[in-house]
């Protein structure tokens, strides 16, 4: 089970690192959609990257919590680290659903982008401080410390 322990950190950072990516991206069709600049965006490496990177937050997240449980024998002992992870996953179906929405469904729209890039920031913040309870647990649980 301790490499489940170890991989878990691992695949969420990269999945937080590749979502830094895809918001960096998003922040020019902000820019195109509201600052009026001219900008190049990238809409289908933005689309896959973005449902790899959700995607991977929210495995890890259910991952997370069976290892967890099979490794401890409960739920929610991992303190903030477990209640913010409960505190992201609709955050990040959101952004899943919305995201998928509007590449199926092409339109001119600027609330809906502005939503949807607004709720994957809470994301990205609740990601980092993920980094951090995540960090902690690590020690204490695994390492030992």
């Amino acid at each position: 089970m301790d490499v489940f322990l170890s991989a878990h950190p691992i695949i969420q950072s990269l999945a937080t690192l590749l979502a830094v990516y895809v918001f960096h991206q998003g922040l020019q069709r902000f820019r195109a959609l509201h600052l009026n600049q001219r900008t190049f965006f990238r809409w289908k490496q933005h689309v896959v990257l973005g449902e790899i990177a959700l995607g991977m937050w929210l495995t890890g997240l259910l991952g997370g919590a069976v290892t967890v449980y099979v490794s401890w024998r409960g739920f929610f002992i991992t303190g903030t680290h477990g209640e913010v992870a409960l505190v992201m996953a609709p955050f990040i179906i959101f952004g899943l659903a919305s995201g998928l929405y509007m590449h199926y469904k092409k339109r001119a729209r600027k609330v809906l982008p502005f939503i949807h890039g607004l709720s994957n920031l809470v994301v990205l913040i609740l990601a980092c401080v993920q980094v951090a309870t995540g960090w902690g647990v690590y020690r204490m649980y695994v390492l030992g410390l």
